[in-house]
């Protein structure tokens, strides 16, 4: 599998990105081999979103799959991303959404940190500052390592 590095972000990033939107399709132990199968084959980049299943079921399933693995985390690299609220269908990029979802996620994905970070739909109506602060937030804290 081709790798890359991306600039100021993850390095030997998998050419392939396994998204992750169906993963409460699958049983936890089937979910356990798809990860197995996509790291055996050179896949190391799987990509998450808050909406992705109900109440972020697919974060869920795959943390409690990825637990039955044994591959090690730093052996990965998992992006999700915010600002999408789908259960109120509407898009919220405040500071504090932004923060608020990344605990989430970090508590579903069963993980201390996110490799990448993306704003979901983004669109001419957020603020930049109160993104560029939660990310810094997020950055010296640990939890967000580009």
């Amino acid at each position: 599998m081709k790798t890359l590095n991306v600039k100021h972000g993850p390095q030997n990033v998998s050419n392939i990105i396994l998204g992750c939107m169906r993963m409460p399709a699958l049983d936890v132990e089937a979910a356990a081999k798809m990860i197995t199968t996509a790291v055996e084959n050179g896949i190391n980049f799987f990509d998450h979103a808050t909406c992705y299943g109900d109440d972020g079921e697919a974060e869920r399933r795959f943390g409690d799959a990825f637990k039955l693995t044994g591959i090690k985390r730093e052996d990965i690299i998992l992006q999700s991303k915010v600002g999408l609220q789908f259960e109120r269908n509407e898009f919220d990029w405040t500071k504090e959404n932004i923060l608020s979802n990344v605990d989430r996620i970090l508590e579903r994905l069963q993980t201390d940190y996110l490799d990448a970070l993306l704003l979901h739909r983004p669109d001419l109506i957020f603020e930049p500052e109160q993104v560029a602060e939660a990310f810094d937030q997020l950055y010296t804290s640990g939890k967000f390592l580009p």
